[in-house]
């Protein structure tokens, strides 16, 4: 399986593309845990994409388009196939990543727009909250963690993440709208895209995304 989840923040991807790992193989690659991991360990990448991320501007084509290619020719990757979760953001990135595609004989299999209103994100990433090692996500409403303050998984500290903060989802909703939108019209033109109601049960929207790989 080799696919792309495309949808505005909150909608859903990372949720979608562990429930792919689980049950396809294939590997999630989100450009948002990768940035993540890089500014934690404080890279000159990771500083560089954090003063972005913290504004709510998307990080530049160049740096992440060289950062996804590197991990798509991973023997890994190669083996078990990709769910790609954040990229491409961009038309630009989209041509991009075709171009390595062709290269590398990677044939796409599908496009998945996840699509809700922008009251729906607003709501969900209000409450959102964040590990600061392992990048798990939760919801103080939908989705807590058991133990208030502290991730279920590796039990480090959680925070509300900068890009989470009520201003600048609204700015993440504009440069989506701006810069984003555009991919699905792109995708939608090649024959690949699947649009899907994100507002539903996870289950419901798994079931349409696997549905879309054959449909």
């Amino acid at each position: 399986m080799r696919m792309i989840l495309v949808g505005p923040p909150g909608v859903g991807k990372g949720t979608q593309a562990a429930l792919l790992e689980q049950r396809t193989g294939a590997k999630p690659l989100s450009s948002g845990v990768i940035f993540r991991s890089e500014i934690e360990a404080e890279t000159d990448l990771g500083q560089l994409a954090k003063s972005y991320i913290d504004r709510g501007e998307l990080v530049p084509n160049g740096i992440t388009i060289q950062m996804m290619v590197k991990r798509l020719r991973a023997p890994e990757i190669r083996a078990k196939g990709f769910v790609l979760d954040g990229f491409p953001r961009t038309v630009r990135q989209a041509e991009a990543l075709d171009e390595e595609l062709a290269k590398e004989d990677i044939r796409l299999h599908r496009v998945a727009s996840l699509e809700v209103s922008d009251e729906v994100v607003v709501a969900r990433l209000g409450g959102r909250i964040g590990c600061t090692k392992c990048g798990e996500i939760y919801h103080q409403v939908t989705k807590p963690p058991k133990r208030e303050g502290l991730c279920d998984k590796c039990n480090s500290p959680l925070f509300v993440r900068k890009d989470d903060q009520p201003e600048t989802i609204r700015e993440r909703l504009r440069v989506f709208h701006e810069q984003t939108a555009p991919v699905v019209d792109y995708y939608e033109a090649s024959g690949l895209l699947k649009r899907i109601n994100g507002d539903q049960p996870t289950e419901t929207v798994y079931s349409e995304i696997v549905a879309g790989l054959t449909g």
